[in-house]
């Protein structure tokens, strides 16, 4: 059996996250190729992104909390496969309303394998740390995807997008079909009863939820606002490649800074920090403003969230709250795209920034309500 401790195991938790988060790398290509390529409006690409994320939600709020009751070794890979079928369906279909079945049902089947992937991380030895781990990785898969997807629907057309996600897809389910790990045993002393969980997961579970939903929202339309106002689709994927790249910092950053900076205030300023940069992005009509808002854009809730996970980790053990990431993170992301695409139809790339300040002061609000109590793991100023 294969720990997650392992260098296998941590390489195949590393796949498994890259193919699970993809719509955390993907958003702007795929809302822009499916308006661009299928002659969807924002409303309707939003919306079919926003059924793959619903998907994953309804998903991870089923599984998570089964964790501890269902094999990760038979889920992860039937959950993977199941996605890169869907995806492939994808490709060769242009009827919106199967494309939308198909949606949700990539987005239940890629959630399925994504969550028995993060309650695995977080049954390690160090959540936070291996949190961090995973996220580098997706950093270097956000590289090669940025920098190739693009000039490969831009000379395939659309379905070379559903061919990218497909192989990614079947790369996580073959690894994990291989050598899933099993997570690492919970101490008695720290197992929680059947009951509730401690409140303060729900208030932390919120706030993530709401940088999902800024971030979604947000980061589906980069590559509209950069096109639309004339930067030109050089510069724009230059951004893009560059995100890609500034996005190998937060991860290792956060492992760095485990010990050094409190999590409860990393997470109450991440939503600040986020809310400013989308206003960057949607105010500024110029290039420079708008190139180095869109490059942060996805470092802000990597590195907050990794904060985030190694405190849900600690306060619950038991790899339950976790495993719900994908719901958590997801349940915001899937309003996201939709909401976006609505604001964006009726009021403008403007109305963007002022619904990511209204959603970050949520965050905050929920964020700032996490127990102060001392916990175990998680550091502390």
């Amino acid at each position: 059996m294969v720990k997650t401790e392992s260098k296998i195991g941590r390489g195949v938790l590393m796949v498994a996250h890259c193919a699970g988060m993809v719509d955390l790398v993907a958003l702007p290509v795929w809302v822009g190729t499916l308006i661009s390529k299928y002659g969807f409006d924002p409303q309707q690409a939003g919306g079919l992104a926003t059924l793959f994320l619903a998907g994953a939600v309804t998903s991870s709020l089923f599984f998570a909390p089964r964790f501890n009751r269902i094999r990760g070794r038979i889920a992860a890979p039937l959950g993977f496969g199941f996605a890169a079928l869907a995806f492939f369906g994808m490709s060769i279909m242009h009827d919106f309303m199967i494309l939308a079945l198909l949606h949700a049902l990539a987005g239940v089947t890629a959630g399925c394998g994504l969550s028995f992937t993060h309650g695995t991380i977080g049954r390690s030895a160090n959540p936070h740390r291996m949190f961090a781990l995973v996220g580098m990785a997706l950093g270097v898969f956000a590289i090669a995807f940025l920098a190739s997807t693009p000039q490969l629907v831009a000379k395939l057309g659309g379905p070379a997008l559903f061919w990218v996600f497909s192989g990614v897809m079947a790369v996580a389910a073959l690894v994990s079909a291989l050598a899933f790990p099993i997570p690492h045993p919970v101490p008695e002393s720290q197992q929680l009863s059947r009951g509730r969980m401690n409140p303060a997961v729900w208030f932390a579970v919120f706030g993530v939820a709401c940088m999902g939903l800024v971030q979604a929202m947000s980061f589906s339309f980069v590559e509209r606002i950069g096109i639309d106002r004339g930067f030109g689709f050089a510069a724009v994927s230059g951004v893009l490649i560059a995100l890609g790249f500034v996005n190998l910092i937060p991860a290792p950053l956060a492992a760095l800074l485990q010990r050094h900076l409190s999590a409860h205030k990393v997470v109450i300023a991440g939503p600040i920090v986020q809310a400013v940069v989308v206003l960057l992005i949607t105010q500024s009509a110029s290039f420079a403003p708008y190139a180095a808002g869109t490059a942060v854009l996805p470092a802000i809730i990597v590195f907050t969230h990794t904060f985030a996970f190694g405190l849900l980790a600690a306060l619950d053990p038991t790899g339950r709250a976790v495993a719900a990431t994908p719901a958590m993170l997801m349940i915001g992301a899937a309003i996201g795209p939709i909401l976006g695409g609505t604001l964006v139809k009726s009021a403008g790339y403007g109305s963007l920034g002022i619904a990511a300040v209204v959603v970050a002061s949520l965050a905050v609000a929920s964020f700032s309500r996490v127990s102060r109590q001392p916990i175990h793991g998680v550091a502390r100023t």
